[in-house]
């Protein structure tokens, strides 16, 4: 009985860990060289993004949550191609930092670009056939008391203590994304005939040094 219970609750934990690994790994499909054919497959990794943004957050998370979201609307076979893909993001240094990584959109290739002037985290678009995605934030996901708390930091009116307590916070809800499956915090909907027009803004804060000195 005993031998039968604890391969049963191995089977339910190797269960939950493919789980939360699944919901933090993207496969992508790149060219094989600087001249090359699309045929390269690599597998980008939650700690992959990490090294890339600088540090592990609340809003990587979301962003790669998101983008999983959106990417599998344009790529139900699970593979991203990101030679064929083009995004929009909110201007988060987390979120913008994931749609760059992950999506392989560069502003100078006209395949990415930020804005606060649409609703939810990202709109994403395949080149090819122009479907385009736009991920929201489902209700009452993420605490209201982290955004609040968060908009008092960037005008730099949080104490050391205070940012220590908003940081508890974000942890809780990363946590929560990372025990969560995406589609579960967040929703993809299409926008039929959507025209691309990108614009080049470059005066958006960068919120996550604003107070490294303190």
């Amino acid at each position: 009985m005993n031998k039968f219970f604890n391969i049963s609750m191995l089977i339910i934990l190797s269960l939950v860990f493919i789980n939360s690994t699944n919901a933090q790994e993207i496969k992508v499909i790149d060219t094989d060289f600087s001249k090359g054919q699309l045929k390269n497959v690599q597998t980008i990794k939650y700690d992959d993004l990490i090294k890339f943004h600088g540090h592990s957050c609340d809003g990587l998370l979301e962003g790669m949550q998101a983008l999983q979201v959106g990417l599998k609307e344009l790529y139900p076979d699970g593979i991203i191609d990101r030679t064929n893909t083009r995004v929009i993001s909110k201007p988060s240094p987390c979120l913008t930092d994931a749609a760059i990584y992950i999506t392989g959109g560069r502003y100078q290739y006209n395949s990415f670009y930020a804005s606060n002037d649409f609703e939810g985290l990202y709109i994403i678009q395949r080149i090819d056939n122009k479907k385009t995605i736009q991920v929201i934030r489902n209700e009452r996901v993420k605490p209201m008391v982290i955004d609040s708390l968060g908009k008092l930091a960037i005008e730099q009116k949080l104490s050391y203590e205070q940012l220590q307590d908003l940081r508890k916070l974000e942890d809780n809800y990363a946590k929560f994304l990372k025990d969560t499956p995406p589609n579960k915090n967040f929703t993809a909907k299409e926008i039929k005939d959507y025209n691309w027009s990108p614009l080049l803004k470059s005066d958006f804060i960068k919120t996550d040094i604003i107070n490294k000195a303190l």
